[in-house]
């Protein structure tokens, strides 16, 4: 079941969950950096990755269709 808000207060949850979201997809960036002994193998992979992932959220963010 939908409410339907006012456009200021649609905005600003709209506006708070992309900040949520870009917050937690850069902790997880950060998180895959290989800095255990183990991943050393692993080269820049993961953290690649959800560079990508964060660099193509980034650029939807900005073109308005996110």
């Amino acid at each position: 079941m939908a409410r339907h808000l006012p456009n200021s207060s649609a905005e600003a949850v709209q506006t708070m969950l992309g900040t949520i979201l870009l917050v937690i997809l850069v902790l997880a960036l950060i998180g895959s950096l290989p800095t255990w002994g183990y991943s050393s193998g692993w080269g820049y992979y993961p953290s690649g990755g959800l560079g990508l992932v964060v660099l193509i959220l980034v650029i939807l963010l900005v073109m308005g269709r996110l």
